[in-house]
């Protein structure tokens, strides 16, 4: 997906570009980028300081639209940096409320595209999360993402209602759990048990009930959809 440049998104990644370039650290960038598995390079920007800088380089700056977002995040991720894919997943978290059912298709873009968990997870509950709270129809989105051979869409279907709390939909956690259960990824196992396990918080009876009538999870699952009933 390409997106067009607005006024503010090239304010916002010329500003970016220099600010966080000119504090790489490369004596830090080793051992981030081994915690995460060498699967991305660094600049060394530990996550307190680089939120700081965040912080300046958006200081002054009007609220982004959807298109402003849109541009920005997807410019974020072709830089080989990590650090400027957080400075993305962040400014799209802060201003959540914001993009419609239409910039979905932008956050299947940053999902499947330098996928890991540091990225789709904050992904999946607070942005997709409020775009579905939102504008409850774009749960056919989360239907369909639920059942994609994508393991990282599947995992955000699973994850978009952590935070929903007595406003979660249980036939769809309930229901994409039980067809998932079989999946042998550990990342979409993790998941399901996450997601069980922060429902439990909400309804226990329910979660403990129905993995009681799922022998089909997986033990993982199991274990952290249990851990605190």
């Amino acid at each position: 997906m390409v997106a067009s440049d607005t006024p503010l998104s090239r304010t916002v990644l010329d500003r970016l570009v220099l600010v966080y370039g000119g504090a790489a650290d490369p004596v830090d960038a080793g051992p981030m980028r081994a915690y995460m598995r060498d699967a991305f390079p660094f600049l060394g920007i530990k996550t307190p300081r680089r939120r700081e800088l965040a912080r300046q380089i958006l200081r002054g700056l009007p609220a982004p639209v959807e298109a402003d977002l849109r541009a920005v995040a997807l410019a974020c991720w072709a830089q080989p940096a990590r650090e400027y894919q957080y400075f993305a997943v962040d400014w799209l978290v802060r201003h959540a409320a914001r993009p419609g059912p239409g910039f979905l298709p932008t956050v299947e873009t940053l999902v499947t595209t330098r996928s890991w968990w540091d990225t789709v997870d904050p992904l999946a509950t607070r942005v997709v999360g409020a775009i579905v709270t939102n504008h409850p129809a774009a749960v056919s989105t989360m239907d369909k993402w639920a059942a994609d051979d994508n393991l990282w869409l599947a995992r955000t279907a699973v994850l978009h209602q952590l935070h929903y709390k007595e406003n979660t939909d249980t036939t769809r956690l309930f229901g994409y759990c039980t067809a998932l259960a079989g999946n042998t990824d550990f990342f979409i196992r993790k998941a399901i048990g996450w997601a069980l396990r922060q429902y439990a918080r909400t309804d226990p009876e329910a979660v403990r009930a129905y993995v009681a009538q799922t022998p089909a999870l997986s033990r993982l699952s199991v274990r952290e959809a249990t851990k605190h009933l």
